[in-house]
């Protein structure tokens, strides 16, 4: 059986993310399309595409620079330097596996393409010419064009500046005042929790901007070393943990003459305003969503205990803002990604919650009863795409316009999403089937764009189940060469489980592939999204409210016994259970807390600690630890190491800034501390994704391994 051959390729192509096209952009007449990939399911380099009249080309390839001198090192190949310590922070929130051209903006009309490589600044026209260099100041990092395409404006060294395109009056508009400072970047909970990844946004008119002004100086520093180079300083990350301080996000209108607005946002939500609950923090501390429209700069802001959202408009002149939107709920507010909009019109689109769903006010008219929304993707004129389920399996990609209403563009099942501009939308299609990017134009397919990642080497075979009373959406994987008379597999859970994401689709993706290697392994692998996870109603997701490990650990277990009643083949005598980050923290508790169930555990940068996990996904759903700490306390899973009693492979990164190698190491010395044997793999130099050649290959190998040493394989 294949132990070297799937592990390898796995790693090679770092998890088949590699050829695949991504990060769309439509131009506004529908005649273009922008986007980054590499030339194979190997290459690590992406480059930036154009699809213009049916056809592909290159417009920037980093191998092959117009300008020898792009690189500080010539004889480096291009895009493999070390980049900027901000340009890998914000590499790392996106888990950006690539290297080479892996962001890119435009101006209004996607004529004007700027692009960053190896810290420096980059910019090629899709009408023809070759990219050239601009040059800066020092490393480049976001750079973004005017509307106009006349200037870019990019960050480096925590400063906010703008260069014309043609290369001439670089110059800072917003620099920082102290070490602790930076403008035009989103904070660390922003990017890794929220989904805001951007920090500034141009004026339609291109004549100014809106600028996020950070200051971490009130959060507590953690510091990531590295263990392997004894030599090389550790460094230190402003890290909010859940209860401690926030970083302090304030907004302010630049303009390119360098005159400085601040933005009036208020500091507070009024009590008589602010739900009831245990623990009421109404004090605005989240800037969840910003942007500039034809109105002037809209910005969506969260209280700290999340139970208030204000969207709010502000007077570019003098920074006074009214309130456009207000919405309050006794658990939480959730903004899905692109929310809130305005048409061109000028009409709203807002998140709601309607019955037991996460849905969308567009103006007067609400989608349709049932409907859960994920994202909204855009607007063309009064057009708005979005992305919702019917089914939590799947995830389809909706249009609503006045005169047509709500349509869905999207049939075969699977995972959809879609960009647009004029009357061309490009489908992005995950489907039992494979990975397919559909241009349409007019309402008719007219192309595609090609998806040139390999193909596993095992085929996936899942098997789509609905378990127990709760109908708990499962996959199920058996080995292709497994018969009735086979006799019994033991049993391996992957899962992920948590409220960030479902990997139970019809969409496939690498997780589906790993699943069945595992399974080509001799294992029957099972994986279940079960409460607490996105797109199965609102109930669903606050079934973990001040309990994020009891309710989801009992899903699995039910998951379980209810396939092992359907299928003969699982051997419940012999469990294992593996996972990452969320999931790696389930399959320490389920050998912690449930043995008799669970025979064995792989656990992979799990939080063991729900104290040391940030504000804003941890006080969602516990609350403030000195307030109820109680919470903390149950769903930490250090306070129970001396219930450990089968086999308990820890792993970490050891340059995880997400979820730190501390989590990891303080479970271990707790284990030690109550005499409770188990095993810890450290991974130097690695973050949250492992995905090197070397490691994510080694690793799954070595997981195999310990899984049926213990299953006693």
């Amino acid at each position: 059986m294949d132990t070297t051959g799937f592990p390898l390729q796995f790693a090679r192509t770092r998890r088949f993310s590699l050829g695949v096209p991504r990060q769309f952009t439509v131009s506004p007449d529908g005649e273009r399309v922008l986007f980054v990939r590499s030339v194979s399911g190997v290459d690590p380099r992406s480059r930036l595409w154009l699809y213009e009249a049916g056809e592909e080309r290159i417009l920037a390839d980093p191998a092959t620079p117009a300008d020898p001198s792009a690189s500080a090192d010539p004889s480096a190949p291009i895009g493999d330097e070390p980049v900027s310590d901000a340009e890998r922070i914000r590499r790392e929130r996106a888990r950006e596996t690539s290297v080479g051209v892996v962001g890119y903006a435009t101006d209004r009309e996607a004529r004007v393409v700027a692009y960053a490589l190896s810290g420096a600044l980059w910019i090629v026209r899709t009408d023809g010419g070759a990219p050239w260099r601009v040059r800066t100041e020092g490393p480049v990092v976001d750079p973004r064009p005017s509307p106009d395409g006349t200037h870019v404006a990019y960050v480096s060294g925590g400063a906010l500046r703008v260069v014309r395109t043609v290369g001439t009056d670089d110059r800072p508009l917003a620099e920082p005042e102290s070490p602790d400072v930076t403008y035009g970047l989103a904070d660390h909970t922003a990017a890794e929790s929220i989904g805001r990844t951007r920090g500034y946004w141009w004026s339609p008119d291109g004549d100014a901007l809106l600028v996020a002004r950070v200051d971490t100086s009130m959060v507590r520093r953690w510091y990531v070393g590295d263990p392997s180079d004894p030599a090389r300083a550790p460094r230190a990350v402003p890290y909010p943990a859940a209860g401690t301080a926030n970083a302090r996000t304030s907004l302010r209108v630049v303009t390119l003459d360098g005159r400085h607005t601040p933005v009036r946002l208020p500091e507070r939500a009024p009590e008589d305003e602010a739900p009831a609950g245990v623990w009421r923090d109404p004090a605005f501390e989240y800037v969840v969503s910003a942007g500039w429209e034809s109105g002037g700069p809209v910005v969506g802001l969260q209280t700290r205990d999340q139970r208030t959202l204000w969207v709010l408009r502000a007077d570019p002149a003098n920074g006074e803002v009214e309130r456009l939107f207000r919405q309050t709920d006794e658990h939480w507010v959730e903004c899905p990604p692109g929310a809130p909009l305005h048409t061109a019109s000028g009409t709203a689109v807002l998140p709601c919650v309607r019955g037991d769903a996460r849905s969308l006010r567009i103006g007067d008219t609400l989608a349709p009863v049932g409907l859960q929304v994920h994202a909204v993707l855009g607007a063309v004129g009064e057009r708005v795409l979005f992305t919702a389920s019917e089914e939590p399996t799947e995830t389809h990609v909706w249009s609503y316009a006045p005169d047509t209403g709500f349509v869905r563009l999207t049939d075969e099942p699977g995972v959809h999403t879609a960009s647009a501009g004029g009357d061309t939308v490009v489908l992005d299609s995950r489907t039992p089937d494979g990975h397919t990017v559909t241009v349409v134009r007019g309402g008719a397919p007219s192309g595609r764009i090609a998806v040139l990642a390999e193909q596993p080497l095992v085929t996936p075979r899942p098997v789509h189940l609905a378990l127990g009373k709760r109908e708990l959406r499962s996959r199920l994987h058996l080995p292709s060469w497994y018969a009735p008379d086979a006799g019994k597999l033991p049993v391996l859970l992957s899962p992920y489980a948590g409220p960030g994401m479902r990997v139970v689709t019809k969409g496939g993706g690498w997780y589906t592939a790993v699943c069945q290697w595992f399974a080509e392994q001799g294992f029957a692998v099972l994986a279940t999204d079960g409460r607490g996870t996105p797109g199965r109603g609102v109930k669903w997701q606050r079934a973990i409210l001040g309990d994020r490990l009891t309710p989801v650990l009992a899903d699995q277990v039910d998951a379980l016994h209810a396939a092992a009643e359907r299928y003969d083949a699982l051997d419940l005598a012999r469990v294992g259970i593996r996972g990452w980050s969320f999931s790696g923290y389930l399959a320490a508790a389920a050998v912690l807390h449930r043995p008799e169930v669970f025979h064995a555990a792989v656990a992979g940068a799990a939080p063991a600690d729900r104290r040391l996990y940030d504000t804003y996904w941890e006080e969602r759903y516990l609350g403030h630890p000195d307030v109820q700490p109680e919470n903390y306390d149950r769903c930490s899973l250090i306070p129970y190491a001396d219930r450990l009693t089968r086999p308990l492979l820890l792993v970490h990164g050891l340059a995880d800034d997400n979820v730190f190698p501390a989590h990891t190491l303080r479970l271990s010395a707790a284990l030690l501390a109550a005499g409770r044997p188990h095993t810890v793999l450290p991974l130097p130099g690695a973050g949250h994704l492992v995905t090197r050649v070397g490691q994510a290959d080694t690793l799954l190998r070595h997981e195999l391994g310990f899984l049926r040493k213990s299953l006693g394989i």
